[in-house]
């Protein structure tokens, strides 16, 4: 309903019109300058989610919607039927992503497999490719990247302590 959250490639936003069959949303210039919104058009497919309630099933990680920066594909490889997926991160985020730890993309809840550097790869397995945008990926794409809470709030509580 209106004032609904919803994430859109893993951007909350507020449901501020609807009818049947479609509902729209106010975005924010800052939003569309910090995440792959500027950039989409008419017909591109985007992973929409509905906010959890309480008491519903965690599937992932607890993920907020707020994004935190943009990742680069830089490279997409066949392995079996998954596919791994090469990210690299910016600068003020890879040191909150861990090998086996959480990562949201595009508004996908996934386990980082391995991190080097600024790169960090996932494993993406055949129905999360197929039912998902992440499947239409290409090399040099943009991403929106949340990385996970508990990582933020450890780090900002090492710094402090």
């Amino acid at each position: 309903g209106l004032g609904a959250s919803i994430s859109h490639a893993g951007c909350c936003l507020t449901v501020t019109e609807k009818a049947p069959g479609w509902f729209a949303v106010e975005v924010s210039n800052e939003t569309l300058s910090k995440t792959t919104l500027g950039v989409w058009k008419a017909g591109d497919g985007v992973n929409l989610e509905r906010a959890a309630r309480l008491g519903d099933e965690m599937g992932g990680h607890v993920v907020s919607g707020h994004v935190d920066g943009l990742g680069r594909i830089v490279s997409i490889t066949p392995e079996g039927g998954s596919h791994r997926v090469e990210v690299e991160a910016p600068a003020p985020l890879h040191r909150y992503i861990a090998a086996k730890g959480s990562i949201t993309v595009d508004g996908v809840s996934l386990t980082v497999n391995a991190v080097e550097g600024q790169i960090f790869s996932l494993n993406i397995i055949p129905h999360t490719w197929e039912v998902t945008t992440l499947g239409r990926l290409k090399v040099g794409d943009q991403v929106n990247l949340e990385i996970d809470m508990l990582a933020r709030y450890l780090a900002r509580w090492q710094e402090t302590a």
